[in-house]
């Protein structure tokens, strides 16, 4: 089964693997006692990137999965209470 993200894969993959990297980053800077407020920063930096991708994520979703949700019991108004899950988990 392909998803909704499946053209933008790549993208998305390049982007986790820049916030892996940005997470490495940030344990050497604990690890190296760097000052609080440079690592919350780095955090936020972190945090942005990942809605980012969740974004994306729930855009590609909604024109794909909820655009193609045929009418009716249990279709199409499921997969709108599970978008509105999704965003609440988000927020």
């Amino acid at each position: 089964m392909k998803y909704g993200y499946f053209d933008k894969k790549d993208p998305v993959a390049k982007r986790l693997n820049r916030v892996e990297g940005q997470v490495r980053g940030i344990n050497k800077m604990v690890q190296d006692d760097k000052y609080c407020i440079a690592i919350m920063t780095q955090i936020a930096a972190v945090q942005s990137a990942l809605d980012q991708v969740a974004l994306e994520l729930l855009t590609e979703h909604t024109r794909h999965c909820l655009t193609n949700a045929k009418a009716g019991p249990g279709s199409k108004d499921e997969k709108v209470e599970e978008l509105v899950k999704a965003v609440g988990r988000m927020l």
